[in-house]
């Protein structure tokens, strides 16, 4: 049995290029491991797959991204799946963008690449996460991010300078797709800073970086999400740097230089808002871990 942290992410930018021939839409984004994770156990049973996630059974009827993510992995190395069972205990909201479901697959992933196939390189890995999801190479890789293509194309940015986020769920989802939709059918007109922010991060200015956080989705906004500015607000208000959605939201973060200051913005948003949670950057994954 093994058991491995599955940390979620943040889009620092998130921009929109246009439509590719694929259907698919070419992204550029800066993208950001953090501390908030769910835990993923795996271990070894007779035959089939079975996902386990907080106390509940899924039964498989359509494959689950993890089951498909881990027959691909087998055919990549050329052997039969054994039985696995995947427990999940789930800490990061779903449906909030912030890579909760992906980050899951890709903890899966890196316990059978331990597992089965130790000298397997990253980028063959994240080629085999890619099969099954757009966000699933950066999960893997970790760390700080320049994100291109349709999110699988990465290089690696200096990490962020030490700092807290708070992120804040409304009680609430938005389709994807909706908004997609949206960025089709108009023209942005306040597109991120990526170049200004990869500058930033160089010179390990977190100010700078926070100045430039960006997300074009948050243009597009149908009425009924607007509590998401109404969250950046407060977020200002308690004292951070600068806020922005990430994803496709709804969750919004705000970088804060001060940890008491980040703490206490944390437990004001909670008495609001449930699913507020406290995190720090996290670094690119060390593989041999």
């Amino acid at each position: 049995m093994k058991c491995l942290n599955a940390p979620a992410k943040v889009n620092l930018a998130l921009d929109i290029l246009g439509t590719r021939p694929d259907g698919y839409h070419d992204m550029r984004m800066v993208m950001q491991t953090i501390s908030l994770c769910d835990i993923v156990t795996v271990e070894e049973t007779a035959a089939g797959f079975e996902l386990h996630t907080d106390g509940d059974f899924i039964p498989v009827g359509k494959k689950t991204l993890e089951q498909r993510a881990a027959e691909a992995f087998f055919e990549t190395i050329g052997r039969s799946m054994p039985g696995l069972r995947m427990t999940l205990e789930k800490v990061t909201p779903a449906y909030a963008g912030l890579g909760g479901g992906s980050a899951d697959v890709a903890a899966l992933l890196r316990i059978l690449r331990d597992t089965y196939a130790p000298d397997m390189p990253t980028e063959e890995l994240e080629r085999v996460g890619f099969i099954v999801g757009s966000d699933m190479p950066f999960c893997i890789h970790g760390g700080t991010c320049l994100a291109e293509g349709r999110g699988e194309a990465l290089t690696d940015l200096q990490p962020l300078p030490v700092c807290w986020l708070v992120l804040c769920k409304p009680d609430f989802g938005i389709p994807t797709p909706t908004l997609f939709a949206r960025v089709d059918g108009g023209e942005l007109t306040r597109r991120p800073d990526i170049g200004g922010m990869a500058e930033a991060l160089r010179a390990g200015d977190l100010e700078g970086v926070a100045k430039r956080l960006g997300n074009v989705f948050e243009e597009v906004l149908p009425e009924e999400y607007q509590e998401v500015f109404t969250i950046k607000n407060r977020l200002l208000e308690l004292g951070a740097l600068n806020a922005a959605m990430s994803g496709s939201g709804p969750a919004v973060f705000g970088i804060f230089r001060n940890e008491k200051t980040a703490r206490q913005a944390a437990e004001a948003l909670k008495r609001t808002y449930a699913q507020t949670y406290l995190a720090e950057p996290v670094k690119k994954f060390n593989f041999s871990e």
